[in-house]
């Protein structure tokens, strides 16, 4: 994920004329490195990020090339220089999610494996091994539409189309309401028929440009959710006790791992999205700091004083190390503590 957010600053640097110097990845000493043109390539010692240096990149240090400068391009051209590394880390989880779509998603199908005692299932006769097919006239074949219809249905009358030994007939059931909590711990109200679903999966194929338009919208739901929570962590209603680093990181790997080669990828789509929002938070030092200097630079057609950047990129880094001990303290905790 470093590697593909670093490539998106070089290659567009590349593009627009601004020289490479160095691709790293990593911080700290060099492991090994091989110079290829203008540009070394790096594997450093601390792997815990990754660095793309280029040409008269920092304004005091003299470059003899100002033609292939980063600070003589023009704002805009820097502009795109540092937008391109996060939006290559949210068209990499585009691109996962796209081969996922092609490959094939195993998905719960709308068979009935369980009744619950009392519930409106159970009162509207419903047994196991049904299936429903369509509720008030639209058709469902996954156990999410299903679910989603459900939840968004409190106290509402619906006609279900049963499946019973390969006979369909129609049935009313009213959605109980009931208080459960969303995926930030917040408390809300869902309709509930009392069913769980059989283990029986239907495999949803997609055509590549159906899964290319899947893969994009599957992209934007996970970054709304990704900044929906950074928002929630700030309101505190996401506790900060849930911010993880490298150790999580790798725990929750190899927990979807033992589920599957899926869950992995998918988990891979995930963090490429959340390395891609983070680095667009208007923080000195990450991306997005970069980019607010230069939006100010465009709006009043000067760049910020080099001393006044220097001391927002000295708060900057001062946050991000707290955030990265926070991070490890957390991480340290549940390993010890669970």
């Amino acid at each position: 994920l470093i590697f593909v957010h670093e490539l998106g600053h070089f290659l567009v640097a590349k593009k627009l004329g601004v020289g490479v110097e160095k691709f790293s990845l990593g911080f700290g000493p060099k492991i090994i490195g091989k110079k290829i043109g203008e540009t070394e390539y790096m594997l450093s010692a601390v792997p815990l990020g990754g660095y793309v240096k280029l040409a008269g990149e920092d304004p005091e240090e003299e470059c003899h090339d100002k033609e292939h400068s980063f600070s003589e391009a023009s704002v805009w051209r820097r502009l795109a220089i540092v937008a391109a590394g996060p939006i290559f880390n949210l068209l990499f989880a585009v691109l996962i999610f796209t081969i996922v779509y092609i490959v094939g998603v195993p998905t719960l199908a709308t068979s009935i494996g369980k009744v619950r005692d009392g519930s409106p299932a159970l009162k509207a006769g419903l047994p196991a091994g049904d299936k429903i097919t369509t509720i008030d006239g639209k058709d469902v074949r996954l156990w999410d539409e299903l679910r989603e219809i459900v939840h968004n249905s409190p106290n509402k009358e619906l006609t279900f189309t049963i499946n019973r030994n390969q006979e369909e007939f129609d049935i009313i059931i009213i959605p109980e309401s009931h208080t459960t909590k969303n995926l930030f711990g917040e408390e809300i109200y869902v309709g509930l028929i009392g069913i769980e679903p059989e283990s029986t999966f239907v495999t949803e194929r997609y055509n590549p440009v159906i899964a290319i338009y899947k893969g994009f919208q599957k992209t934007r739901e996970i970054t709304y959710l990704t900044i929906v929570a950074i928002k929630k962590l700030f309101q505190r209603v996401i506790p900060a006790e849930t911010i993880g680093g490298p150790i999580m990181i790798l725990q929750m790997a190899g927990e979807q791992a033992k589920i599957g080669i899926l869950n992995l990828v998918f988990f891979v789509a995930l963090l490429s999205i959340n390395l891609g929002i983070l680095n667009l938070l208007p923080i000195p030092i990450l991306d997005g700091g970069h980019i607010l200097f230069f939006l100010i630079e465009a709006v009043f057609g000067k760049p910020i004083a080099t001393k006044k950047r220097e001391i927002a990129q000295q708060v900057g880094m001062a946050m991000l190390i707290c955030l990265m001990v926070f991070a490890f303290y957390n991480d340290i905790m549940r390993f010890f503590f669970k």
